[in-house]
C-alpha cells in the first residue's frame, strides 16, 4: 500500500483524462465514453460508458486504463464501479508491476 503524503493527496478528473490521453482517441473513434466519478484519496472511481457498454474490447481498454493510472504515485487504485475490469486482469497488471519493482515497463 502506497503511503499518501500532502504531495501526493489525489488527481483531478480532468487530470486522469490527460493520463489516459492515447485511450480515450480510440474511445472517441467509437462514441466510448470515460465517466470519472470520483478521485478522493487518490482512488478514481471510474465507468466506461456510451460505446463501451456492450462492446466486447472493453476489458481490455479498462485494463489499459488502469494499468496508466496506477503507475502514478497520486493513484492509490482505479475501480470500475460497472465490473469493466475483470478480477484476472486486475491481478495480472498487479503481478507485472510488482515483477517489475517499480512503476516503469509495458505490458508485455
Amino acid at each position: 500500500m502506497k503511503v499518501m503524503t500532502e504531495e501526493t493527496m489525489g488527481i483531478t478528473p480532468e487530470e486522469v483524462l490527460a493520463e489516459i490521453g492515447p485511450v480515450q482517441e480510440i474511445l472517441d473513434a467509437h462514441d466510448g465514453i470515460v465517466n470519472v466519478i470520483d478521485t478522493s484519496n487518490g482512488i478514481v472511481m471510474m465507468s466506461l460508458d456510451g460505446g463501451c457498454i456492450g462492446c466486447s474490447s472493453t476489458p481490455m481498454t479498462a485494463m489499459q486504463i488502469y494499468y496508466s493510472l496506477k503507475k502514478l504515485d497520486s493513484v492509490e487504485d482505479v475501480v470500475f464501479v460497472n465490473g469493466e475490469l475483470p478480477e484476472y486482469m486486475r491481478t495480472f497488471i498487479d503481478q507485472k508491476m510488482a515483477d517489475e519493482g517499480s512503476k516503469q515497463g509495458e505490458i508485455v
